[in-house]
């Protein structure tokens, strides 16, 4: 058993192994484990094997929890075990081994969390705007969830790859070359590169529209540019350049890094290899002088590999990018955050990669999209919300705020926690839906103060710290470390047997690739904080059970700030 089992995986581990002595199982293969309680009135955790074992014993539930109850001996971790309904086996945890986990937590990094990547590689996929376009509402998504599947991973201990898979190739650079050359304002490509590219594709897509001469010509760009021109390949680079570090700058203000920006234009030279392959193994054949990849027999429609024109789709870069990534990374795992428009593709992609032995774990995690009320979005037609004009916005109302609650702090103190508050509400209105949902989002529900919010979990972690240095300048010298931990209060119990769930909640966060599973965590653990802070003296305490809620005071604060940066949403010790 490792160093800081949680209390599921040792009561699992024990109740496995007592039914299997009690009841002579030998080989049993039944999950015969614990799972938390629904009810803290039941008990903190639950086992179901009395149901489970009935068949294979020829006993009612009941009777065989209760031959279990008499036969086996107590853990030294558990106070008692009571039996409810049909036969559930339910387990109450002593308060001395509560206080002694929590207080062993308190010097582990990882919060009792089991390193449970260690050796193990994952490449995530994730945010991949397109070149030449402003960053938008639609983007936030993907790469919100996708870096707090990423951080979750890393936290795991698994050897992570964040790779940025840009929109660096295709039809629209044809217009965006010719574009360039009749409508470039340098000045304002040097103020706003991104908006000055936008706005030249916009107005070149126009012009295509009306004049079948400059469509002509923007096709002929294209195939210069596919065929090494120096010229066009030195603007298409230059448009790649600019719009990274405008990325970069949307990045850096939601604290998101990748290891890797490798566009579709990577893996090009893959691309006629990748068709061979398909057609060596008997899957691409020719349609209407496309080239098809049938999946009828998998429940989809064909997939277009290669297009009438010789071009290629976006099918057959996936898949060369696949076997890149298998060839440089051998990855245990790749994962692709992406909405939910594209899961078709994904599902198609996944089944030729494995018809042609492309064997890596995909994952597909798809999510809803984002809508403001009144908004909808259409990169062509000009009609767009800006992600950082959103950014802006959530600043803006933060400062607002910390301007009416905190007057007479420092401006620049006041505009760091704006931007903490501001761009950590964003952040968690996404998160905190299950990443399949449709999110509606509002002003009100983000920066909501007294609901499930950032700025909700930002104010009890600072509330916490208040607290922590209270203490310390009426004691300052007291040793926290000299004085024991002590569960005797039924709110300190809530408080510690949530504490010492956090593991599991990483886990399971990670393990479903939703975000909001770890929001709900740590929502709860705020909430049952404030009961703890309403019902229980602190700094009025007498010595040692002082020092114990100061203990647990602290233990609450630092899984609060680890499970908000798992989220990507900064702390601030005043707000």
């Amino acid at each position: 058993m490792r160093e800081f089992a949680t209390f599921e995986e040792r009561l699992s581990a024990w109740t496995t192994e007592a039914m299997k002595s009690v009841f002579d199982l030998g080989g049993c293969d039944v999950n015969l484990g614990v799972s938390p309680t629904n009810n803290d009135k039941f008990g903190d955790y639950q086992c179901n094997a009395a149901m489970v074992l009935t068949k294979q014993l020829g006993k009612a539930p009941r009777q065989i929890a209760q031959e279990f109850v008499d036969a086996a001996p107590l853990p030294d971790f558990v106070s008692k075990i009571d039996i409810a309904g049909p036969g559930f086996i339910n387990f109450h945890l002593s308060n001395d081994a509560l206080a002694a986990h929590i207080q062993a937590l308190e010097n582990d990094r990882y919060l009792g969390t089991e390193q449970v990547g260690e050796g193990k590689k994952v490449i995530i996929d994730y945010s991949s705007p397109n070149v030449a376009k402003s960053m938008h509402i639609g983007h936030i998504r993907s790469t919100v969830i996708g870096n707090a599947i990423d951080r979750l991973y890393r936290f795991l201990g698994y050897d992570v790859i964040a790779d940025n898979h840009l929109g660096d190739w295709g039809t629209q650079f044809g217009l965006m070359l010719v574009g360039y050359r009749e409508f470039v304002n340098e000045e304002a490509l040097a103020a706003s590169p991104v908006e000055e590219l936008e706005r030249i594709y916009v107005a070149s897509y126009n012009k295509s529209k009306e004049d079948p001469t400059w469509r002509d010509l923007a096709k002929a760009e294209l195939v210069k540019l596919q065929q090494g021109d120096a010229e066009n390949r030195a603007l298409w680079e230059k448009f790649i350049e600019l719009s990274i570090g405008e990325f970069n700058k949307i990045y850096d203000r939601l604290d998101v890094k990748f290891d890797l920006y490798r566009g579709e234009s990577f893996y090009n030279d893959r691309l006629p290899k990748m068709i061979r392959t398909l057609e060596e193994k008997g899957l691409a054949k020719e349609s209407d002088g496309a080239l098809i990849v049938d999946l009828e027999e998998d429940g989809m429609p064909i997939c277009i590999v290669r297009k009438s024109d010789g071009g290629f789709n976006y099918a057959t870069t996936d898949l060369a990018t696949v076997e890149s990534r298998i060839e440089e990374f051998d990855p245990d795992r790749i994962i692709y955050v992406t909405d939910e428009r594209q899961q078709l593709h994904f599902r198609q992609f996944f089944t030729i990669a494995e018809k042609i032995g492309l064997t890596a774990n995909l994952v597909h995690v798809w999510f809803g999209l984002m809508r403001l009320p009144e908004a909808t979005f259409s990169t062509r037609e000009g009609n767009v919300i800006k992600l950082a004009a959103l950014l802006d916005e959530a600043e803006s109302r933060a400062l607002e705020m910390v301007k009416s609650s905190s007057p007479d702090m420092p401006e620049e103190q006041q505009k760091d926690l704006a931007k903490a508050i501001g761009i950590g509400a964003i952040k968690y209105t996404d998160l905190s839906q299950n990443p399949q949902s449709l999110v509606t989002f509002t002003w009100e529900k983000a920066l909501n103060m007294e609901g499930n919010s950032a700025p909700y979990l930002q104010y009890a972690y600072a509330r916490i710290s208040s607290v922590y240095d209270k203490y310390h300048a009426q004691f300052p010298d007291s040793d926290l470390s000299k004085c024991s931990l002590k569960i005797e209060h039924e709110i300190e119990r809530r408080l510690a047997i949530k504490l010492s769930r956090f593991p599991a909640a990483v886990q399971a966060a990670a393990d479903n690739y939703r975000p909001n599973i770890m929001t709900d965590y740590l929502y709860d653990l705020a909430q049952i904080y404030s009961s703890f802070y309403q019902n229980v003296p602190f700094l009025k305490a007498e010595e040692g059970v002082r020092e114990s809620r100061i203990r647990l005071c602290r233990s609450t604060a630092r899984t609060l700030k680890q499970g908000l940066n798992l989220l990507g949403i900064e702390t601030r010790e005043r707000i």
